[in-house]
């Protein structure tokens, strides 16, 4: 099992930037593959980004595709959203998501609280 705690959220003026972090808990963080969804008031959740457990391969929804990189330091327990050139329509509460040995899909068992990300115009 794994604790996931997400940081970096706040407000930023459009084409700004922020990077959130999402620290894990437990001793075998290389084994859980990793992702990013996001859920604005009234829209369906999306899956934003996600990367393998050694981190050598990353996938992007294409909204945010050139915009955002997920990393991770597996020597922290941490994996990180570099949020670069952001637009109003990238607010949402941000919650970072784990799934042991396998690619996130939809629904990964693991959930951190979330963290709200405001992008004003």
């Amino acid at each position: 099992q794994v604790h996931l705690v997400e940081s970096g959220g706040g407000l930023v003026q459009a084409g700004g930037s922020l990077r959130l972090s999402c620290t894990a808990s437990g001793r075998t963080f290389s084994t859980y593959y990793m992702g990013w969804f996001r859920q604005a008031p009234g829209k369906e959740r999306e899956l934003v980004a996600r990367i393998s457990g050694s981190g050598g391969s990353t996938n992007y929804a294409d909204s945010v595709k050139g915009r955002f990189a997920i990393s991770r330091d597996n020597t922290k327990n941490v994996v990180y959203l570099q949020m670069n050139s952001l637009k109003p329509e990238d607010t949402a509460v941000y919650y970072c998501a784990a799934r042991y040995g396998l690619w996130i899909t939809t629904t990964p068992p693991y959930w951190g609280q979330g963290t709200q990300v405001t992008v004003s115009s």
